[in-house]
């Protein structure tokens, strides 16, 4: 493991090749004051991979930094038993710019698997754009509260969610690109809650999610391309769905409320094999009517930036 202290910078220059060897051993954490600087190019991405081609060969990145959570003042990774969170909203964990991050996802515990990447409390002045998830034995990305924005992510194959948050996030997530496993495999497109034992829990999670694509497959485990619950708000716009046998699933009383008819839900395109555009659940587990205006669909919405296709943004450096 590679573990970045308060103070420490790790720099990671242009085409550099990083192979884990030692399974769950095998990680890069940036603590609390510390920072990662990964330099890619479009023409020459960082690569964290494993020896062998296969999900769950190594960790995974993590990073925690000092944005609020909602857990409380402060918490602790469950990697590396590392705090994360606090009140410094533009906290700077570094920079995240053309890498790809492949096979991560290693089992640490009971029923516990790495993420590819892992975001706790991470503020607003840490650069994370451009950055692909793939194959990871879990989620492709998860954000744990902060204020952290994200952009030009892909997130393809993993065998959970490609993109998840809780905790709190109240961060912007721009041109996502995600795709299931080809065999059905996985949960989610996105999944995102505000907090497990306190859906009304401040800050509550509100993130805005514009410009994705996410297409689903012979599904085997969850079927919602956005499933949000548990107090979960959002505002989401162009968004492109496509193979999916719900398109938003809408959970718990908060969650429900804040969504159902008030056109939080703007500009989404239901492509091919989506059964329910909306459903909505109440926290005692009853069926809500979606009301009128709840979302609008566009025919022409171009989700990441060329509907169900590989965006430009992607091409190369991601593997696509």
């Amino acid at each position: 493991s590679v573990k970045v202290k308060n103070g420490g910078k790790l720099v990671i220059p242009a085409g550099t090749r990083i192979i884990a060897t030692a399974g769950a051993d095998s990680y890069t954490l940036v603590e609390q004051g510390g920072q990662i600087f990964a330099n890619g190019t479009a023409g020459s991405p960082v690569l964290f991979t494993s020896t062998t081609a296969e999900a769950g060969n190594w960790g995974g990145l993590i990073i925690c930094g000092k944005a609020p959570i909602n857990t409380g003042a402060s918490g602790m990774s469950e990697i590396g038993n590392s705090a994360y969170g606090g009140t410094d909203v533009a906290d700077n964990s570094g920079v995240l710019n053309y890498v790809k991050i492949e096979y991560a996802g290693a089992t640490f515990g009971t029923g516990k698997k790495f993420n590819g990447l892992s975001l706790f409390g991470v503020g607003n002045a840490t650069r994370v754009e451009s950055v692909a998830l793939l194959n990871t034995a879990d989620d492709g990305i998860e954000i744990y509260g902060g204020t952290a924005a994200v952009s030009n992510i892909v997130s393809i194959g993993n065998t959970n969610n490609a993109l998840s948050f809780k905790d709190g996030w109240v961060g912007t997530a721009t041109n996502i690109f995600t795709k299931r496993k080809s065999d059905g495999t996985g949960n989610n497109g996105i999944k995102g809650i505000n907090n497990a034992t306190n859906p009304d829990a401040s800050p509550r999670s509100n993130p805005t999610i514009k410009n994705a694509t996410i297409i689903g497959g012979n599904d085997t485990g969850e079927t919602n391309a956005v499933r949000l619950s548990s107090g979960a708000q959002a505002t989401i716009e162009n968004i492109v769905i496509s193979n999916w046998k719900t398109g938003f699933n809408l959970e718990s009383d908060a969650t429900v409320t804040y969504f159902n008819g008030q056109s939080k839900i703007k500009d989404i395109l239901f492509n091919a094999n989506v059964t329910t555009k909306a459903s909505a659940t109440s926290t005692a587990g009853t069926a809500v009517t979606i009301l009128a205006n709840t979302y609008t669909e566009k025919t022409d919405a171009t989700g990441a930036g060329n509907k169900e296709n590989i965006p430009t943004w992607a091409i190369g450096w991601s593997g696509l």
